[in-house]
């Protein structure tokens, strides 16, 4: 378990060396050989490392004891859930279990193919914690793996998502369980949203009874949820001018004014840089093994090491942010340095004998060195995408963090 949280982009046989001369650093240590790695990882479920998250790390963190360190909203924790798509290995266990998809340009079908997997993601959107992964094949649909998370939102959590999870089904289910939810809406979604969108005029705050659909409905009576709900549209104007409609279950104007969902609804970009910087930072992608067992393995280890430097960076982030009024602009961990702390004492954290008040207070005191300024008003213009510019980035610019 170790050696995978302790993932490198060397190649296994540096990475073994490396890592049996930390552990054993006498002369005539162990040698482990990557085919032994490869045999010994196979005995390992992937669901320790969702025992280690769930059981030990965020448990932690959500005691009662430690609710003045948590950030929250009005009193709810706020959630996100949404799903990204990863490129798996073409090994023919993931191959039966996860299907190819074909690769076509504009010629055609170009006659290769790959392996993708859907992950889907239940994540504190103002702790920065990951709560639940799951890889799915592509055709289980977002919907459906966001349904199955329900399990891991609690009475009072506040769930947010993005337009394609907007129906009636999930919002039922959400409000069954004594949840709420806040999600967007499309043009072409409900009547009272396309009539706010016709409106075209910001701040409106709309209650209405939902009446389940044909469909809808028989699936609810099968689900045992109601066929009618009382939810809560809102209109906003984003800064590019463009009208945006929510709908939510939080009915009081009074406790929920209706300009906060603007901010509240933003707080959802963090998910989305959050499979960034599980792609980008960690190098997911880069497998660590081309089995099942390696990728589920090394997806939910990615979870862990992401919550642990989200923990550990808490205490560094509040000293700095205590002198932002110094500054021209907040200071942030650096999460480049931040992970590469955690990672350089991984082994001193949770193998040695070394007291653990002394390595954290070790890795907080690098994390804490080199800040970057966040600069909020910043607009960076997108560029046009241009798979050339991608392609030199990829292979002469990035560089590995973790």
């Amino acid at each position: 378990m170790l050696l995978v949280l302790q993932k490198t982009t060397k190649s296994i046989q540096r990475h073994l060396h490396a890592f049996f001369h930390q552990l054993c650093p006498e002369p005539g240590g162990e040698c482990v050989s990557a085919g032994g790695w490869s045999q010994a990882r196979g005995k390992l479920a992937h669901t320790a490392f969702i025992e280690l998250n769930q059981g030990v790390l965020l448990a932690s963190f959500y005691a009662p004891e430690q609710a003045e360190h948590r950030r929250c909203w009005r009193g709810h924790r706020v959630l996100g859930v949404d799903g990204s798509l990863l490129r798996l290995p073409s090994h023919p266990e993931l191959i039966q279990s996860f299907g190819t998809v074909a690769v076509a340009n504009h010629c055609g079908d170009t006659g290769t193919r790959y392996t993708p997997g859907r992950l889907s993601m239940v994540y504190d959107l103002l702790n920065d914690l990951g709560l639940d992964a799951r890889l799915e094949p592509v055709s289980t649909g977002e919907v459906a793996l966001a349904a199955a998370q329900l399990a891991h939102v609690q009475p009072g959590d506040v769930l947010i998502w993005d337009r394609g999870f907007t129906g009636y089904v999930l919002m039922a289910r959400v409000m069954a369980g004594g949840k709420h939810f806040v999600g967007r809406c499309s043009e072409g979604s409900f009547a009272a949203a396309q009539e706010l969108f016709r409106v075209n005029r910001a701040r409106r705050s709309w209650t209405v009874k939902l009446v389940a659909g044909s469909e809808q409905r028989a699936e609810s009576k099968a689900l045992g949820l109601p066929t009618e709900l009382v939810v809560r549209f809102v209109s906003l104007r984003l800064p590019t001018g463009e009208l945006e409609v929510l709908v939510t279950s939080l009915l009081d104007e009074a406790l929920y004014p209706t300009e906060e969902f603007l901010e509240v609804y933003h707080w959802r970009w963090g998910q989305e840089t959050y499979y960034h910087m599980l792609k980008g930072r960690l190098d997911l992608e880069n497998w660590s093994g081309h089995t099942l067992a390696a990728v589920r393995q090394d997806v939910q280890a990615a979870v862990f090491v992401s919550n642990l430097e989200s923990v550990l960076s808490q205490e560094p982030q509040e000293e700095l942010s205590a002198g932002d009024a110094a500054r021209k602009y907040p200071a942030q961990v650096n999460r480049a340095v931040s992970y590469h702390a955690l990672k350089d004492r991984l082994l001193d954290l949770l193998w040695s004998q070394r007291p653990v008040a002394e390595v954290l207070q070790e890795a907080q005191r690098w994390m804490q060195s080199s800040p970057v300024s966040v600069r909020r008003a910043r607009q960076v213009p997108r560029r046009p995408q241009s798979f050339h510019r991608a392609y030199h980035y990829q292979r002469n610019v990035k560089k590995t963090v973790f």
